[in-house]
């Protein structure tokens, strides 16, 4: 636990250097996904601090703030929340990248920054919904503490969890991270060697 939440701290400094970096610099208008990524690493980061220095203290838990903390900070739902959307804007970034790159003409004339800030909102969006659908009803108080995923409706519906969790955010994304990148180094490789040939 101490470990932990000294990545927390150590996370939550540089995360807040980068973000005062890219402000300060006014590369934030051009980079808004890069910004965007440092914000949820940011806030998963501050979390992480706040959440492990709660366990740390080993309160008991009671009544309804018992019950809150268990659901809202010791399950820790918002550090899994900031992680999964930081996942889903780490594909958005590699698609910008792809269509920047490999789609160079329709990116300049089509892309446009609704589409980004909508990319950034499902982020944030879906995260939740997936979390909130995991912790509130699996969460749970016995004796004073609090327990992760220890109620589930039945073993079907852990399961099918379980695997979609696995899919949208494993073999999905590394799925988008291949194909991308690897269309990226066939365009960077060919424009490379026409040059080469040119000169």
């Amino acid at each position: 636990m101490c470990a932990v939440l000294v990545i927390g701290v150590v996370g939550t400094a540089t995360n807040a250097l980068i973000l005062y970096a890219l402000v300060a610099s006014k590369q934030h208008k051009k980079h808004v996904l890069i910004l965007h990524q440092n914000v949820l690493e940011l806030f998963t980061s501050f979390f992480m601090v706040i959440i492990y220095s709660l366990k740390l203290c080993n309160i008991y838990l009671t009544r309804s703030v018992g019950y809150w903390l268990c659901k809202l900070l010791l399950s820790e739902s918002l550090i899994w929340c900031g992680t999964l959307a930081s996942v889903i804007n780490l594909a958005a970034i590699t698609v910008e990248r792809y269509l920047k790159v490999v789609h160079a003409a329709w990116s300049k004339t089509k892309l446009r920054n609704w589409m980004i800030y909508t990319a950034m909102a499902f982020a944030w969006i879906l995260s939740f919904i997936v979390d909130i659908v995991a912790v509130f009803p699996t969460h749970t108080v016995i004796d004073g503490a609090c327990y992760s995923s220890a109620i589930w409706y039945n073993e079907t519906a852990k399961s099918i969890y379980y695997i979609y969790n696995f899919v949208s955010f494993y073999v999905i994304i590394l799925f988008i991270f291949i194909f991308c990148y690897w269309r990226i180094l066939i365009v960077i490789h060919r424009q490379a060697k026409a040059s080469h040939n040119a000169a």
